[in-house]
């Protein structure tokens, strides 16, 4: 049950109808939505019978990814391969499916707070596309303890290190805060301090406090430019993490079933509470005693 000043948003007949068009309603549920050891690419096997229904599910999850932050990653893989999707697309497409069939009454639970502090995790998974070898950034959005904006995309560019990768990711990840800060100062909420910034990578944290251009970093000096801009007037912090910290890890890879659940529970996507009708019977009694004697 919801304790005082929470709220639990979830779309669990949503899902089930997607259940329903996909003919899994009684599929047996996995524990992650991806395979830790997948590796999907173009050209492995044969084409996929009904491209239009693989594409009209990959839309469909898109949209459940509004309550379910945790599959970011594993819809927007197989979303890359809508124009001519194989059999082993479908299969991993199946396997989302399967995981929401045992998590469908999951949602993201909010709690009221007076933390209105700005918290980002940011990460990238370095040349992990076996076919371009492009980095996939993944970042979360936290104002206090509740997550307001995650996103887990493609890089648009070839990173040549790892660091190149995070601080690319840092970059994005710190266009979005601006976003973010533009509509809390809209809606009038000020920030107690600027918005702090984790990321696991130590030379990209470093980078990001140091003014110096090394020879290294001029391949992505713009992005470099804006962060160290930033940082440098007060407006961001970026401070390192230690990796099994990084709740961004769930946004950028396939994990195990231990560090999925541990992110997951991170990022507060929980079981609906169940209704207690016991507990509003004794909320209505309380509220008629109120009334009464008043």
């Amino acid at each position: 049950m919801l304790g005082t000043g929470e709220l639990h948003i979830s779309q669990s007949k949503y899902i089930l109808d997607l259940l329903r068009r996909a003919s899994l309603s009684s599929s047996k549920p996995v524990p992650t939505p991806m395979l830790s050891s997948l590796k999907l690419t173009s050209d492995r096997s044969e084409p996929y019978e009904n491209p239009t229904l693989y594409r009209s599910l990959v839309r469909e999850l898109q949209y459940a990814t509004l309550t379910h932050p945790e599959i970011s990653f594993s819809v927007n893989r197989v979303s890359q391969f809508m124009k001519n999707p194989k059999q082993h697309h479908w299969t991993a497409l199946k396997r989302i499916l399967r995981y929401l069939s045992g998590t469908y009454h999951h949602g993201l639970c909010f709690q009221k707070s007076t933390d209105l502090r700005v918290l980002v995790f940011a990460d990238a998974d370095w040349a992990s596309d076996t076919e371009d070898r492009r980095s996939t950034s993944g970042y979360c959005i936290f104002l206090g303890c509740n997550p307001v904006f995650w996103c887990s995309r493609k890089q648009t560019a070839v990173s040549r290190s790892s660091t190149e990768a995070k601080f690319r990711c840092l970059a994005d990840a710190g266009a979005e805060i601006l976003w973010v800060l533009k509509l809390l100062q809209e809606l009038r909420i000020s920030q107690p301090i600027a918005p702090t910034v984790y990321c696991d990578n130590l030379s990209a944290v470093m980078l990001s406090a140091n003014p110096i251009l090394h020879s290294r970093s001029k391949h992505f000096e713009v992005d470099l430019h804006f962060v160290q801009d930033r940082v440098s007037k007060g407006q961001l912090h970026v401070i390192h993490i230690l990796a099994d910290s990084q709740i961004a890890d769930v946004l950028t890879k396939p994990l195990s079933t231990t560090s999925f659940e541990k992110f997951k529970n991170k990022l507060r996507v929980v079981p609906q509470p169940t209704m207690s009708l016991r507990g509003a019977v004794e909320n209505h009694h309380a509220l008629v005693t109120e009334i009464t004697n008043s």
